[in-house]
């Protein structure tokens, strides 16, 4: 998954622009919640692959303070954009591939 020039923050859009693609606002929001659904379960897989080469099975109180790089990684995760904020993206580039009517 890349993430590309998505803010950080909340911005506000318009109503017209989230329905233009469905014609009903709701439609595209349950499209948007999907999606960010999809976008959660693979950052939470990304991050728990980069997380397990650092699991070990008797953590000593040493390792726990010294491991630095899984510090890194985390903090990595933690300024990401939110899963929202990225669907929401996706769905306003026209990145999102949905069928109309939910079938």
């Amino acid at each position: 998954m890349e993430i590309k020039n998505i803010p950080n923050n909340t911005v506000t859009r318009k109503l017209t622009d989230i329905d233009e693609r469905t014609g009903n606002v709701y439609e595209a929001v349950a499209v948007i919640a999907r999606r960010a659904n999809q976008v959660s379960s693979e950052m939470k897989q990304d991050l728990m692959r980069k997380l397990a080469d650092f699991s070990t099975t008797g953590d000593t109180l040493e390792e726990t303070f010294e491991n630095r790089e899984q510090i890194e990684i985390s903090r990595y995760y933690e300024r990401l954009p939110k899963p929202s904020l990225i669907a929401t993206e996706e769905f306003l580039n026209g990145d999102v591939y949905f069928r109309e009517g939910g079938k």
